[in-house]
């Protein structure tokens, strides 16, 4: 038994399929023993529920107020007494999460600075930093392809030109991070299977890559 879990976090633009890979890993890591616990940004508690409210367009309000708001519920996503991260990394459980700081770096600082994101972001990497964050790296064409075919509504950040800035936001936001991240970067272009293959081999280089053996 580990001391204490991994905690990866997948990172990409809408329909980039990070849910299937999150599923398709988990498992995997299950059948080798590991105990694992996969979760969302925003999260389904209060503050996450207001912040779905506002990406569906229910509730206008200022983009530092969002900024904000993502910050408060990723704090919340750590550190509530129930199902927080934190505690669950720490009973040994590897925590697989859709999204975590990386996402409000690229999505919001395509309106805002992204210094005073990474700056706002800044305790919950104090808490917490991914052991790593698995990029899958999709065209925004093909992402929309994806999301026509899979949602019945598409939130404020789906349309293809907010895509494209949001994939170069990520980018930009790796470049300044990486002497503090681990990011790995995966080609999204492919089958699901390809794309799972790729990520569990790469997991495998990792220096940690006892803990998945």
């Amino acid at each position: 038994m580990h001391n204490k879990g991994k905690f990866i976090a997948f990172e990409g633009i809408d329909g980039s399929g990070k849910s299937t890979q999150i599923r398709i890993l988990a498992e995997r890591l299950k059948i080798q023993g590991d105990t694992c616990y996969t979760t969302m940004e925003p999260t389904d508690s209060p503050i996450g529920s207001l912040i779905h409210q506002i990406m569906t367009g229910r509730i206008k309000t200022d983009n530092k107020v969002i900024a904000a708001l993502f910050v408060a519920d990723r704090l919340d996503h750590l550190l509530n007494d129930v199902d927080g991260i934190v505690s669950k990394v720490n009973e040994g459980i590897t925590v697989l999460t859709d999204r975590y700081y990386f996402s409000s770096y690229a999505y919001q600082s395509v309106d805002m600075p992204m210094d005073w994101i990474i700056q706002a972001n800044e305790q919950s990497s104090q808490i917490l930093r991914p052991s790593v964050n698995i990029f899958i790296d999709t065209d925004p064409d093909i992402a929309m392809e994806r999301i026509a075919r899979n949602r019945f509504h598409r939130e404020l950040f789906e349309k293809k030109a907010r895509l494209i800035e949001v994939r170069e936001k990520y980018l930009e936001a790796f470049e300044k991070q990486k002497d503090v991240e681990r990011v790995m970067v995966v080609d999204g272009n492919r089958s699901e299977r390809e794309i799972a293959e790729d990520i569990w081999g790469k997991l495998m280089l990792l220096p940690e890559s006892a803990a998945y053996q």
